[in-house]
């Protein structure tokens, strides 16, 4: 099943290389949207924590989600 996933990240963020990392593991697609080059995100996905990882243009997870927690949500 094809998800459109995309991981909102900052500059700064090492946690979203940890995300990063997890889902290209586990050979899944995904985009980059750094949000200080597109405030619009923020008003879509109001994140206080980055990552914010996008699904199906929903905000399912803030921060590091578990693997097993990302993967049921793909699985869906």
């Amino acid at each position: 099943m094809n998800h459109k996933i995309e991981i909102l990240t900052t500059p700064s963020c090492g946690n979203c290389k940890v995300v990063e990392v997890m889902l290209d593991e586990m050979n899944i697609k995904y985009t980059v949207i750094d949000v200080t080059e597109k405030p619009e995100y923020l008003e879509k996905y109001p994140i206080f924590t980055a990552p914010g990882i996008v699904i199906d243009d929903k905000l399912v997870f803030t921060g590091i989600p578990k693997k097993h927690e990302l993967l049921e949500k793909l699985s869906t």
